[in-house]
């Protein structure tokens, strides 16, 4: 539901506001009102599509940025105050950083490579997950003054639904060949060649992380295959316009061992202690592995590459074309990327915490039946006839009547 939310929510504030924040004419942060209610956004090309095509196509972006992040929220934070979170983190982080990085900003123009939003679309996703995550965890305002709330830390282990999860690699991955070669706006060398490297990437990365499971447990895993293909494709994403090939395949294997260690973090007796929760391994794989990404980016990208559209012309990266600069570029903008939306995202959550009637954080007994239960009119079956007990003792204390 929260996705459902993003996608709803997103296109309705990109159509009277976000596209021209982001991608209006204007200063270093943010665009100018000429396209607010879309007015004036037709037929005329931006690269070789409609610009009403290519709105929508950056409409999918800000969607699918959305749906990752809210899932900080996840089995703790209410469903309410999603609905003006998603509105005023559209307006105030994605669309500025968007437009930082892509629609002229002083990103852009510092000279930042990235293709596809590894800053907008990763790091950005991570750190606002993580700000979500943390402020569930140490509430400042209602949440924190409710007696019926307890913050608290909560760690889910495994996926339930092993066929869900199936569904969601084989739409993730599929699409994410549309989304990094679409990004080209033309159907060229350069478009084939970004959708190669970027199945190519997510194939090394998921097969990585399933042998290095296969390796500790003696068992193939859909989770480990899952996990693996998207940390391949959050490597990809900034540099898919930008590297061959065999740097995919490398790409790939890199951020599965990175990711799959980071994702150790919320299992130790640490995160236990610190409320750190991160259901959704939001932070283990688009925040840590968009930051790498991100890096990597300014060390591995080709000139060369690049050209292959007959048009783009960069400086190239640290290893294949000497532009040790580039280095210090991408290091700047995802700094600015991570401090944007941890902050940004932070404040936001914590003023609509404010309001009476959108504290964020789920009341205890809400969290120990599941959200599922408690926050969906779908869920008919927690009636007075067929009881559900949380708790494995069905002499419980706590369960819902």
């Amino acid at each position: 539901m929260p996705s459902i939310l993003a996608v709803t929510i997103c296109s309705i504030q990109w159509f009277i506001v976000g596209y021209t924040l982001a991608y209006g004419e204007g200063g270093a942060i943010f665009g100018d009102f000429s396209y607010i209610f879309h007015m004036n956004v037709l037929a005329e090309p931006v690269g070789t599509i409609p610009a009403v095509l290519f709105s929508f196509f950056q409409l999918v972006f800000q969607a699918t940025v959305c749906a990752i992040a809210v899932g900080g929220a996840s089995e703790r934070g209410r469903l309410l105050p999603l609905v003006p979170f998603i509105f005023l983190w559209s307006t105030f982080i994605y669309d500025p950083l968007a437009h930082m990085v892509w629609g002229g900003g002083f990103l852009e123009n510092l000279g930042v490579l990235d293709f596809a939003g590894g800053t907008p679309v990763h790091i950005n996703s991570g750190a606002t997950a993580t700000a979500m995550s943390l402020y569930l965890s140490y509430p400042l305002f209602r949440s924190r003054k409710s007696a019926t709330r307890t913050p608290s830390h909560l760690v889910i282990h495994r996926p339930v639904n092993s066929i869900c999860q199936l569904l969601a690699m084989i739409s993730i991955w599929g699409s994410w060949l549309a989304f990094d070669a679409g990004t080209v706006l033309a159907f060229n060398f350069k478009s084939v060649m970004a959708l190669c490297v970027t199945n190519l990437c997510a194939a090394s990365g998921a097969l990585t992380w399933m042998l290095m499971t296969y390796t500790e447990t003696g068992r193939w895993s859909l989770d480990s295959c899952f996990m693996g293909a998207i940390s391949g494709l959050i490597m990809i994403t900034p540099a898919a316009g930008f590297i061959d090939t065999p740097t995919a395949f490398f790409f790939g294997i890199l951020g599965a061992v990175v990711c799959r260690q980071a994702l150790r973090i919320k299992f130790t007796e640490l995160a236990r202690r610190w409320r750190w929760v991160d259901n959704g391994d939001t932070f283990a794989t688009h925040c840590i592995g968009g930051i790498l990404a991100t890096i990597a980016t300014g060390c591995f990208a080709r000139k060369e590459v690049a050209g292959y559209d007959g048009v783009t012309d960069i400086t190239g990266g640290v290893f294949f074309d000497g532009n040790v600069r580039q280095l210090g570029v991408q290091i700047v903008e995802a700094l600015v990327g991570f401090l944007w939306s941890f902050i940004g995202s932070f404040v936001l959550y914590a003023l609509i915490d404010c309001i009476p009637g959108f504290e964020v954080l789920a009341e205890d007994k809400d969290i120990i039946a599941g959200l599922d239960a408690t926050q969906m009119d779908e869920e008919t079956l927690w009636t007075e006839t067929q009881k559900y007990y949380p708790f494995a003792d069905r002499e419980g204390d706590v369960h819902l009547e």
